[in-house]
């Protein structure tokens, strides 16, 4: 069996998106304990770990939602301080939370353009600030056809009023939409039955054939081994190793991370 590592030693592609040494306290609880983390061009990264592990704080540390006590995050290889999930966006970073971040009273167009709304040209728009509301309704059709949402037929019903897997749907169109370099997606198909997830893991796999590299955290590992290319492994606050899937069991990813079996110590280091 082959030993964990990272893509880096194999492979001279450098990370779109890589963070070293990140440290994040909150009082004497350190949730980031000197953590690195890699993504790639095109790849589906999942990250993985136990509860309690830190994945929340780092995917928060290099989105914006949290500045990390020490540590750098790097972009296409240019250091960036994200100091607000805003930050990340401009940057064409987008974060599907678990929550969604949805409206639900406000309707599909209005969800995807939630605090990037288009305004009619000239006076209307300029001075009036009236919203474009037919060139948003367009652009979110499009965007949900792209995808494959053909079941939504209605682009101005209310977000409540469609299924789970239709507002995940919603929701990753929204990141792939305006995610032009990454996409990270937070427990996406916690709350989905059967048919649902596996729409919603169909929606990954074209996001990731359109070349936008995609993180996911997930404790399904039957959808971990998948869709992932790479697996980082993520225990007591910092990244423990990275799998390649196709060399390792389930069994084994969940050993590693619960502390059940260890890595050899070449692998740790990674």
């Amino acid at each position: 069996m082959m030993q964990p590592q990272t893509q880096s030693s194999e492979n001279a592609v450098a990370p779109i998106l890589h963070a070293s040494n990140l440290v994040k306290r909150f009082g004497r609880v350190t949730a980031l304990d000197h953590c690195d983390f890699e993504l790639y061009p095109g790849e589906i990264l999942a990250v993985i770990g136990d509860n309690g592990a830190g994945k929340s704080t780092l995917i928060k540390a290099i989105s914006g939602a949290l500045v990390p006590d020490q540590g750098k995050v790097y972009l296409d290889g240019q250091e960036v301080r994200f100091t607000s999930p805003l930050d990340a966006r401009k940057q064409g970073i987008e974060t599907v939370y678990q929550q969604l971040a949805m409206s639900p009273a406000l309707s599909i167009a209005d969800n995807m353009f939630m605090g990037r709304e288009l305004r009619k040209p000239g006076f209307m728009g300029q001075v009036l600030r009236q919203l474009d509301r037919p060139a948003m309704e367009a652009f979110a059709r499009e965007k949900l056809n792209e995808l494959g949402l053909m079941t939504i037929q209605n682009i101005r019903q209310p977000v409540e009023t469609l299924s789970g897997g239709q507002r995940q749907g919603v929701a990753v169109a929204r990141a792939a939409a305006f995610g032009s370099r990454v996409i990270i997606l937070d427990e996406p198909t916690a709350a989905l039955g059967v048919k649902e997830s596996r729409r919603v893991l169909e929606l990954i796999s074209e996001v990731k054939a359109r070349g936008i590299p995609i993180v996911l955290i997930s404790h399904n590992m039957p959808h971990v081994f998948e869709v992932a290319d790479r697996i980082h492994v993520h225990r007591l606050g910092k990244r423990l190793c990275v799998l390649n899937p196709a060399d390792y069991t389930m069994s084994d990813a969940v050993a590693f991370m619960t502390g059940a079996k260890e890595p050899d110590v070449e692998a740790v280091g990674v």
